[in-house]
């Protein structure tokens, strides 16, 4: 999820009011504030929190927006920016057989419908609750209250709401992923390992029968 977030260096124009003059940076935490967990077209994301990092201390009147000042800052911006084909990561709060519904970070809901997930996966009740169970992997299961890592389709910037697939292998339970891909990564290097005896054994091999040659 790393791709998903970044940080923004960004010069910005906060207005105050005369009235606030003195309490100048209580306002432009205010207006900063206002940006939160909106999706912001000029930073094409979501902002998710800011630090001030400089204010210049000369204020401007602003012409069509009198009696407001225009202070200058520098502010940092942590931005939350999804786009199709990065992969993320939330939790299921209902989960039907045509649908997966997910929030993501606490704000952002997802839904995945069922021609986005993965076949090997297939929808069972429970004791009354409805899971995905993999049919290649019993033990990788789909549930409500589950964290999954899952492929963004689209996002609809207004709705801040997130089109979503399991379809890709590396999409799924991120409790059974993590195992998975341990246990994938331990093979991959106890086969490097050997490939590795073996070249090895083979070089040797081939100069020892060069040398029995040449003696």
């Amino acid at each position: 999820m790393d791709d998903v977030f970044r940080v923004a260096d960004t010069d910005l124009i906060a207005y105050i009011h005369p009235s606030m003059a003195n309490k100048a940076r209580h306002a432009i935490q205010r207006q900063l504030s206002s940006l939160l967990f909106t999706y912001n077209e000029a930073f094409d994301g979501m902002v998710l929190a800011y630090s001030i990092e400089d204010i210049n201390k000369m204020a401007k009147i602003l012409s069509g927006l009198q009696p407001y000042h225009g202070v200058n800052l520098k502010a940092k911006l942590l931005m939350f920016s999804p786009k199709p084909d990065m992969l993320l990561e939330g939790k299921i709060v209902r989960l039907e057989r045509e649908s997966i519904h997910v929030v993501v970070l606490g704000f952002c809901s997802a839904s995945i419908m069922s021609e986005n997930i993965r076949e090997e996966f297939k929808y069972k009740s429970i004791g009354g609750l409805g899971v995905f169970i993999n049919t290649s992997h019993k033990r990788h299961l789909i549930k409500s209250g589950s964290i999954i890592r899952f492929l963004v389709r689209s996002l609809d910037e207004e709705m801040l709401h997130i089109s979503g697939s399991l379809i890709p292998g590396n999409t799924g339970c991120i409790r059974w992923l993590s195992k998975h891909v341990d246990e994938d990564s331990q093979m991959e290097r106890n086969h490097k390992r050997q490939r590795e005896e073996d070249l090895e054994s083979e070089t040797h091999k081939k100069e020892g029968i060069a040398k029995h040659h040449r003696g």
